[in-house]
């Protein structure tokens, strides 16, 4: 008895926890939702954000080379025969053994750098590396948002337009129950059920391509957001509204805020510093060392009795060592050169890339100004195509129309609804073509 109690205990706990997460799940997700959802969880903003930490521990990396460098040393030796020296002493020749069977050694060595120009500037380019990290997570979190953006609006395009088709259907179903009723009074003939029939089995089938269009971009926009494509989610149709007016344009955009730019800025820093590097090689090279070195002696291994035989001594060294380069067969020439040339392709690559961006801007506009067009021209055609479509139906049913004439109105009134949504489609992507081109994606998520 106690454990059906315990069961039904444990039952009612995991509704009561499970329904507010089935209840967010099933929530309509506005864009804002959709992107920053994205910039959490997708893979690739996640990397980036990991470069990032491996950015700061490439910092520290290089910054380590400037440090004073600790080795400790140890070795232990055993000679089996040991060497002789022969010498002259006093007219008479004597050898002399050198050294013991057993030999033992502990040291500790220090190096530091007191001026080397190549591990200075080293450390002014990982800092800049740093920067240029940071940079390309920012410019991936763009990339994201405009993906999710592009694909989210093309899933409630795809929504509303299976919104058209369904109203079709029950506006056909209207006429084959009419056309099926006249059929019965010898009003009609059975030409007409059956075109009706087949027109009905068009639209099922369209109805069922729609749908299936409409679950891959939803697959398509949980991947770009780094959701399971398992979850089930919701879009409002709010998002999609009517468009009236154009936003404010300007003659030009400011590039300085584009991530893009600030990228290049910052590869041309990195290609100076590089340069710099390389002419750091033509620099002496001045560091501090020292050592210290216990050095044993015995004919025994007897290194760890307390009244051991063995012949103990250190022996210690400070000192400077200054490296002079003077000629490496021109390799350090060939790599400024190198160096020079990177940095020209960068110049070069500036240029094109502020055309390019300034071209994506231009473009933006117009096609905006195309889209609004259209999308007055077609809401008007739209609405003409139902008054003809409501006016032909009338007279069919009244018999002063031809199945023909209703079912040419008809599909009149779909490309009509159709154009009108792929218009606000076009609009839509535009608009956030030209929130890119002024480098304000991030506002979306605001």
């Amino acid at each position: 008895m106690l454990r059906i109690k315990t069961v039904k205990l444990m039952l009612l706990l995991a509704v009561s926890f499970g329904l507010p997460a089935l209840t967010v799940a099933q929530q309509p997700i506005t864009l804002k939702d959709a992107l920053k959802y994205a910039l959490d969880n997708n893979v690739k903003v996640r990397k980036a954000r990991l470069d990032i930490e491996g950015g700061k521990y490439k910092v520290q990396e290089v910054r380590a080379q400037a440090l004073p460098q600790i080795t400790g040393t140890a070795g232990l030796t055993y000679n089996p025969i040991i060497g002789q020296l022969v010498a002259n002493f006093g007219g008479q020749t004597q050898a002399i053994k050198m050294g013991q069977n057993w030999n033992s050694s502990a040291g500790v060595q220090l190096s530091q750098q007191l001026f080397n120009q190549t591990v200075f500037t080293g450390l002014q380019a990982a800092r800049s590396s740093e920067e240029f990290y940071n940079l390309t997570a920012q410019l991936t979190e763009e990339q994201i948002i405009e993906l999710v953006a592009n694909t989210y609006y093309q899933v409630l395009v795809n929504k509303q337009q299976l919104g058209v088709v369904e109203t079709n259907i029950k506006n056909v179903k209207v006429v084959e129950k009419v056309t099926a009723s006249q059929f019965e009074n010898g009003l009609a003939k059975k030409i007409d059920v059956d075109r009706i029939k087949v027109k009905l089995t068009n639209l099922e089938s369209k109805r069922i391509q729609t749908i299936n269009a409409i679950t891959q971009q939803e697959n398509q926009l949980k991947f770009a957001m780094g959701m399971s494509v398992a979850n089930p989610i919701t879009l409002p149709n709010s998002e999609l509204t009517e468009v009236r007016q154009l936003p404010v344009f300007t003659d030009t955009v400011g590039l300085a805020n584009r991530t893009e730019i600030k990228l290049l800025n910052n590869q041309d820093k990195l290609y100076a510093l590089q340069r710099k590097a390389y002419l750091a090689e033509y620099y002496p090279s001045l560091s501090l060392t020292g050592n210290y070195t216990y050095s044993s002696q015995s004919d025994s291994f007897d290194f760890l009795n307390s009244n051991r035989a063995a012949i103990g001594f250190g022996a210690s060294a400070v000192g400077l060592s200054l490296k002079i380069p003077i000629f490496n067969g021109f390799l350090t020439r060939s790599k400024v050169r190198q160096a020079n040339v990177d940095i020209d392709k960068l110049k070069q690559d500036r240029i094109e890339k502020t055309n390019e961006l300034n071209l994506a801007y231009e473009n933006a506009k117009i096609e905006l100004k195309n889209s609004l067009s259209t999308i007055n021209y077609q809401r008007k055609n739209a609405e003409l195509a139902q008054e003809i479509y409501q006016s032909t139906q009338n007279n069919y049913n009244n018999g002063l129309a031809t199945l023909t004439d209703l079912l040419e109105t008809e599909d009149s009134l779909t490309e009509a609804q159709n154009s009108y949504t792929e218009a606000l489609l076009k609009y839509k992507i535009a608009e956030i073509q030209l929130i890119k081109a002024k480098g304000d994606l991030r506002t979306l998520v605001q």
